[in-house]
């Protein structure tokens, strides 16, 4: 009997045993020596782009402007010329004697050496970059300009006419003088030095016997674009006839320049 209990208490303990073998060994097994892999999250930052240059494209080269010659400008100066008041004859594009008096006025009076040369550059583009005539400069008075052949009539502040006019011919010559009007003589009176040679609304201005004076003549034809006179100096009728009523005794009349 008491061999019997001996034996059922012995597959007792050893039973306990074996399963307390069992829990020790699931509770105490190594760790691996491999880390664990972890997920990887996400990264929040942009990817950069690729970046793009843009083509360029072949700058073209320019043309050079071709620089025109004087008479490409020719008739767009005539008419801008006789529109501010510089008489230039027939507006056709072609620089005449009568179109370079006018050239020859506009030189004077803007300030540019004074010639009865042909047309320029520099003429066509200050011609053609003006819209008004300039602004007198000299006193109230007559200016005959013999380089030129041209009168100025300056009233007030303002060139009021600028007209062809003929001076003395060589051996007659128009004096460089400076006078005053002392006389006129409105309409038509014969010369008392030459036969046939009319003179209209006179204006002397030199007390030179007879007198030299600014009038008009028979026909315009006479008004030559050079010295023609005998002395005097000879004017267009229409203008003539204009300046005479514009001009008191007393008026001052300069004469200067050369042919």
């Amino acid at each position: 009997m008491s061999r019997r209990r001996g034996l059922v208490a012995g597959a007792v303990v050893l039973s306990f045993v074996l399963a307390g073998c069992s829990d020790v060994a699931a509770s105490e097994t190594s760790p691996s020596d491999t880390p664990a892999t972890t997920a990887s999250s996400p990264s929040t930052t942009p990817t950069a782009k690729p970046t793009v240059n843009p083509t360029v494209k072949p700058t073209a080269t320019p043309k050079p402007k071709v620089k025109q010659k004087p008479a490409y400008y020719a008739l767009r100066v005539e008419q801008q010329l006789d529109k501010l008041g510089y008489p230039v004859g027939d507006i056709d594009g072609d620089i005449t004697a009568r179109a370079k008096q006018a050239l020859c006025a506009w030189r004077e009076t803007h300030g540019m050496p004074i010639s009865r040369d042909g047309l320029t550059l520099n003429d066509a583009y200050s011609v053609l970059n003006a819209t008004k005539r300039p602004a007198a400069t000299r006193s109230p008075g007559i200016y005959v300009n013999k380089t030129c052949q041209i009168l100025y009539q300056v009233v007030g502040k303002t060139i009021k006419r600028i007209v062809w006019i003929s001076t003395g011919q060589p051996g007659y010559d128009t004096p460089n003088r400076t006078g005053k009007v002392w006389r006129k003589w409105a309409g038509a009176h014969e010369s008392s030095l030459y036969e046939d040679a009319y003179m209209y609304d006179s204006l002397y201005f030199l007390k030179d016997r007879p007198g030299i004076a600014l009038h008009g003549s028979r026909v315009n034809s006479l008004i030559k674009p050079y010295p023609a006179s005998h002395r005097c100096v000879r004017v267009l009728r229409p203008e003539i006839h204009e300046i005479y009523a514009d001009t008191p005794i007393g008026t001052k009349v300069q004469i200067y320049g050369e042919f």
